[in-house]
């Protein structure tokens, strides 16, 4: 079985998952995109009103804001993988709970595994949390972390903010295009 072929039959577990009660206020399941050979992996929260209307990741603003990011260190959003810690929106957008990470954290350690990315990009707090719980995002956005062990691997990881917390301020955004140009640094060193 080859790896696009594992991530489809993912994909079809994540559109019937019943393991939180989420599924049933969501549209549809966003179980993430992009190249199953990816060496890069964008983790997010959760999907907005536009990503549960689309059942892609990264689609509303905070994705055009994403979009251009990648845009200005030269990477295309086809050669990455993009998606979230949770796979079905939390109704009126608001942050998941403890219990609904812990059931969908299943599915991303399996997506993990089989697309075995180089490098780990989590946008926003949730993102990181999954990989370094006992972190602060505002103390260590834009540093490489290596050697996190996570589920049984050992994994590179990188915390930058949310690109909706650029949306929301000014001095974010210039963070996050200050911490993707040292992103592109990294993926130069170890891609």
């Amino acid at each position: 079985m080859s790896e696009s072929t594992s991530l489809i039959e993912l994909y079809r577990k994540i559109e019937n998952c019943r393991r939180c009660p989420l599924y049933k206020t969501a549209k549809h399941a966003v179980p993430g995109e992009g190249k199953s050979s990816a060496k890069i992996m964008f983790i997010g929260e959760a999907p907005g009103r536009n990503e549960d209307e689309t059942g892609r990741p990264f689609v509303g603003r905070a994705g055009k804001l994403l979009d251009e990011l990648l845009n200005s260190i030269g990477i295309a959003r086809e050669s990455v993988f993009i998606t979230s810690v949770i796979k079905h929106r939390p109704p009126n957008n608001r942050q998941p709970k403890t219990p609904e990470i812990k059931a969908c954290s299943f599915f991303l350690k399996l997506q993990i595994k089989i697309i075995n990315p180089r490098l780990i990009v989590t946008l926003g707090r949730f993102g990181m949390e999954y990989f370094l719980p006992e972190e602060k995002i505002s103390e260590i956005h834009g540093k490489i972390i290596n050697k996190v062990k996570k589920d049984g691997m050992m994994l590179s990881i990188f915390p930058v903010y949310h690109p909706a917390a650029g949306l929301r301020s000014t001095r974010n955004k210039e963070k996050l295009f200050e911490d993707f140009r040292k992103l592109k640094k990294i993926i130069n060193d170890i891609v």
